[in-house]
């Protein structure tokens, strides 16, 4: 066999060839580019060729075109390569070096290689959240210009229609009236560009059953649940939950020598993008009635507000590899959210609205004749099953006892229960109950 090591980078690309003793064969600088990669594969590569090269940016591309010409591409993790192989004098041709002598010896530490509907998840994930940073940077740029000229905002939100046309007729000085015109033009074309791009999310969302099975947990939207299906890709792969949690690097970091072992920060490895959109979705669990919502209250009481919430979006991933790889929604879900979070999802990607109303040969409901508006809250495998999602699965004596000590047999009785809920446009009064069998 012979071993090549790339290191990679967007120009230019450094080479080196092996053989099974470790002597140098080859060495060769070339262009990052098809037709040089394919001109030195041809020349240089074929059955008996191993290749090793780091995972950056343009790895997979580098990857698919070298790999019909070599016997295995082998992509590794750039931080732990680093770990391995530090050195005093680091050059490329020290690197490409290094990469092939670590192949050799079967050293080198190798990454998952996503399929193709992966990378196309992640760049679509990445892509959206390209776009709402910079819908943010216009808006501070906005609020910028008004700050700078002492100017109170009379509205609540500066950006609805309302504050538009509130900015529009703003009297400013020349130089604050171009900035802001121009500001609210690329305004305009970002929501313009991410309205589209959403379109697009959610009719991939709609075809995977993995992104509607994440949607269930609260504080899940679509842009959670693509994320998080991109950066984990094949659930398999990971052999118990706390792995997946690992991979994104949302469990604690430990040091551990002879009798002293220190557990600290989490390691923020992993995809990153996807690590903070978890966080975000577990900064509004404190308020859930279900089992996780009184898992971040007791830990916020004993620790704080900031460990309750990281350590709910490892509870969050933990929950999601048992829901992917059960193929189950989850459990404690509130059938409502879930029925309207699927719901705008079907309509964004379809543009179907189920027809609403009381099914014919159906009795009337309590409430009929009262002048109280009413609708109808499913239960929750009901809410599922409407949007092609399989029933959730029985409980078990385990999680049964949990759920009684935890003070949740109520809700989740209720959650598995159709009902009829007074609309939240009719005043509610305080002696009546709100929720009518």
């Amino acid at each position: 066999m012979r071993f090549v090591g790339l290191d990679i980078h967007k120009k230019e690309t450094e080479a080196v060839i092996l053989d099974e003793d470790g002597r140098i064969l080859h060495r060769q600088r070339i262009a990052t580019s098809r037709a040089a990669l394919e001109a030195f594969a041809r020349r240089h590569l074929g059955g008996d060729a191993q290749v090793a090269l780091e995972a950056t940016t343009n790895t997979w591309g580098v990857v698919d075109i070298l790999e019909p010409f070599a016997a295995e591409v082998v992509p590794s993790n750039p931080l732990r390569t680093r770990a391995i192989a530090e050195a005093k004098v680091k050059t490329d041709k020290v690197d490409a070096l290094v990469l092939a002598q670590l192949l050799r010896c079967q050293y080198l530490p190798r990454v998952w290689r996503p399929d193709q509907p992966t990378r196309a998840m992640r760049h679509q994930t990445t892509r959206r959240a390209v776009l709402v940073s910079e819908r943010t940077r216009l808006k501070n740029r906005i609020h910028a210009v008004l700050h700078q000229r002492l100017i109170h905002v009379p509205v609540p939100d500066l950006f609805s229609p309302k504050g538009r046309v509130w900015l529009g007729q703003l009297g400013l000085d020349p130089s604050g009236r171009a900035a802001l015109d121009s500001d609210l033009r690329l305004l305009a074309a970002v929501d313009d560009e991410l309205l589209a791009h959403t379109q697009e999310l959610s009719r991939t969302g709609h075809g995977d059953a993995r992104i509607k099975l994440l949607m269930t947990l609260p504080g899940v939207d679509l842009a959670v649940a693509s994320a998080l299906v991109g950066a984990l890709g094949d659930i398999h792969r990971f052999p118990d939950a706390d792995r997946a949690a690992g991979y994104l690097g949302l469990v604690p970091s430990t040091r551990q020598s002879a009798n002293h072992c220190y557990h600290g920060p989490i390691t923020k490895q992993g995809n990153s993008h996807a690590r903070w959109l978890l966080v975000q979705a577990a900064q509004h669990l404190d308020k859930h009635p279900g089992p996780l919502g009184v898992f971040f209250r007791r830990l916020a009481a004993r620790k704080n507000r900031n460990v309750a919430v990281v350590a709910t979006a490892r509870k969050l991933v933990l929950i999601a590899w048992h829901m992917l790889k059960n193929n189950e929604p989850y459990r404690y879900a509130q059938p409502k959210t879930v029925q309207a979070k699927l719901a705008r999802l079907r309509v964004a990607a379809t543009g179907q609205r189920r027809k609403g109303g009381i099914p014919k040969g159906s009795a009337r409901p309590a409430a009929y004749g009262s002048g109280r508006r009413t609708r109808a809250i499913p239960a929750l495998d009901d809410a599922c099953t409407a949007e092609g999602l399989p029933h959730t699965r029985p409980l078990r004596p385990g999680e049964q006892r949990i759920v009684h000590e935890r003070g949740l047999d109520d809700f989740v009785s209720q959650i598995h229960t159709s009902t009829r809920q007074l609309r939240h446009s009719e005043p509610r009064d305080k002696s009546q109950e709100d929720r009518i069998k």
